[in-house]
């Protein structure tokens, strides 16, 4: 089962890996959006940390909500919104439960995963964070690893497509070429998933 602690892990982790990758992030993002994916999503993370640490929320559900009003309360651009809507319906949908099994997590993600999809009004194959996050969540029912391998995957499989959705669908045939940013970010919060995962003893 997993507890609040395990998901405060988890988002802590996520936070250090964005902070790590920030640079790379906003290189990805500088010939195909504003350049400021990797500084937008540090800042957002770290007001995260920083919230967790401070609130200490004691179900999985309350931890998720309140990290995700933090990103959009704190993250300019589309990805503030993105993530937050990722993460607060994941959020809403675990309840108050003071744990949840691997599978009910996997299910309230997926609900978080679709309301990125509609917010966005995107589908995997768009060049979007969706084509990380739908192949992983796709096979966290399997594995945390398996999903981290399948969020990676999506995410290098971006590069050659064209972008039809977000700041990158104004560049047309120019977007392809380049790895999609979002899918990138979303990549690694499945990495930090796998690790807080491995650290917990669960597969």
């Amino acid at each position: 089962m997993l507890d609040a602690d395990f998901f405060r892990r988890w988002l802590t982790t996520a936070a250090a890996a964005v902070d790590r990758e920030a640079e790379r992030l906003t290189e990805l993002d500088s010939p195909i959006g504003d350049a400021d994916h990797g500084s937008n999503l540090q800042r957002g993370f770290t007001a995260v940390a920083a919230t967790l640490e401070k609130e200490a929320p004691d179900t999985p559900g309350a931890v998720l909500t309140l990290a995700g009003r933090q990103l959009i309360s704190t993250v300019g651009g589309a990805s503030g919104p993105l993530y937050g809507t990722l993460l607060r319906r994941t959020g809403k949908a675990l309840g108050d439960a003071a744990e949840v099994g691997e599978a009910e997590f996997a299910d309230a993600l997926r609900t978080g995963v679709d309301a990125v999809a509609a917010l966005g009004g995107a589908a995997p194959g768009d060049k979007t964070m969706l084509d990380a996050l739908v192949p992983a969540v796709d096979a966290l029912p399997d594995s945390f690893a398996a999903a981290r391998a399948a969020a990676h995957e999506g995410a290098l499989a971006t590069t050659p497509l064209q972008a039809r959705k977000g700041r990158a669908s104004y560049l047309g045939e120019r977007s392809i070429g380049h790895q999609d940013p979002g899918a990138t970010s979303s990549a690694l919060l499945f990495e930090a998933l796998a690790e807080t995962a491995e650290g917990a003893g669960h597969a």
